[in-house]
């Protein structure tokens, strides 16, 4: 081949290559290089959003959860995904840290509600007294306040140690009411008030700690938003058959308000 047209096609291999940079097809997508890892507890595993993989037994990891959907749609270059249904920060930091390694780029996480006690809130709430519910949030905030910032640093330090160069996202949990709403029937309005100022303190207590460990928090408050329950577009499961559903994002809830709040961030 001449010089000359050795020349040709350099210049038009550099035009072309130049011309697919700017349409975004020289490089893929930046998730393609991405080592995903989707930590946490039922929130990130998926309960409620139905499709749960036969290889998750308990933990209920549903090919409808927001870190399924986000693999699916970035071709990651790996993804893990040991979310599970019931975790707490402890049980995250002993079970599931050993799917992060130093190459992991990326990880979502969601952890905090199990370690207040979250399900025996509800059941006290949707059982008793609006007196005894109350008083059952009020403990929860307490909690929130109190030993769950120390939890929280313990568990970002041990995900920080073992994915030192990882993008970590911490995701919140959505106010589950909405109020002056459609319910006629159900809890009090002090009660879903009560619940919602403890949603509010316990993602307020999440993004300051994530902010401590240089993580991102999202909150996925946003998102659900006209979708809480009692607005006649539920996004959430009220109390419902299988149990375990009950206060759980519907698949909508992880197309529509999970996904969306870690793909604005990843």
């Amino acid at each position: 081949m001449s010089a000359s047209v050795r020349s040709l096609w350099a210049s038009v291999l550099t035009l072309t290559m130049g011309a697919a940079a700017v349409l975004g097809l020289a490089q893929p997508a930046s998730a393609a290089g991405d080592a995903y890892v989707a930590l946490g507890d039922s929130y990130s595993s998926g309960v409620g959003a139905g499709s749960y993989t036969s290889d998750s037994g308990d933990c209920k990891r549903s090919t409808k959860a927001y870190p399924s959907l986000w693999a699916a749609a970035n071709a990651p270059s790996s993804f893990k995904f040991v979310a599970c249904s019931g975790a707490t920060t402890t049980s995250v930091s002993s079970g599931q840290l050993g799917a992060l390694a130093s190459s992991t780029t990326l990880v979502s996480v969601t952890a905090g509600g199990n370690d207040v006690g979250f399900a025996d809130v509800m059941q006290t709430c949707v059982l008793q007294s609006q007196a005894n519910c109350v008083s059952r949030v009020n403990t929860a905030v307490s909690q929130v306040q109190s030993s769950l910032p120390g939890k929280l640093d313990s568990l970002y330090g041990n995900i920080r140690a073992r994915a030192p160069q990882a993008h970590v996202v911490v995701l919140g949990y959505p106010r589950f009411y909405r109020l002056s709403g459609s319910c006629i029937a159900g809890l009090t309005e002090t009660e879903r008030s009560a619940i919602n100022n403890a949603s509010d303190v316990l993602n307020g207590v999440m993004a300051k700690q994530a902010a401590n460990a240089g993580f991102t928090f999202s909150s996925v408050v946003d998102e659900f938003t006209g979708h809480e329950l009692c607005s006649g577009d539920a996004w959430l499961h009220s109390v419902s058959v299988p149990i375990i559903n009950s206060y759980h994002p519907k698949a909508v809830g992880q197309s529509g308000g999970y996904l969306p709040a870690f793909r604005s961030v990843a």
